[in-house]
């Protein structure tokens, strides 16, 4: 009974945060909501770390400025508990282009009396990257003269 209203509390953030509604997102969480994914924040200053709703919402308005719409697909949702992680699909449209980001993001959330308390994402930051930067790294890492 727990696992199954923990994931629809998870889903209900995920739609309203993909939706643009920040507050309702927020609503979800607690206070003291902890966040964070390892990024490099220079190109993605909405990863990182963020403690509290205040900086979480500062975040989560970084990404819907940056970004002119924002997709998700949850591939997989399995809760355990006061644990649940999801698998997702992002599809970010940038605002500076209309170009299209699209990776794949882990997410874990702990929930404490019915909030998300804790969220941590992982994701392939180098392939982000690629796609913010829209150019191939991997080439610039290559030893001179192998191709």
């Amino acid at each position: 009974m727990t696992e199954e209203l923990n994931r629809q509390r998870v889903l209900k953030m995920f739609h309203a945060f993909y939706a643009g509604d920040i507050e309702g997102a927020l609503a979800r969480c607690t206070d003291d909501v902890e966040f964070f994914s390892s990024a490099p924040v220079d190109i993605l200053p909405h990863l990182g770390a963020h403690r509290g709703k205040q900086e979480l919402r500062a975040m989560w308005q970084t990404v819907h400025q940056r970004y002119a719409e924002t997709r998700h697909e949850v591939t997989e949702l399995i809760a355990e508990g006061d644990k649940v992680a999801a698998l997702l699909r992002l599809f970010f449209r940038k605002r500076e282009n209309n170009r299209v980001v699209q990776f794949d993001l882990a997410v874990f959330f702990t929930l404490r009396d019915g909030g998300m308390a804790r969220i941590r994402g992982v994701l392939d930051t180098f392939d982000l990257v690629e796609q913010m930067l829209e150019r191939d790294l991997s080439a610039a890492l290559k030893p001179a003269g192998e191709t």
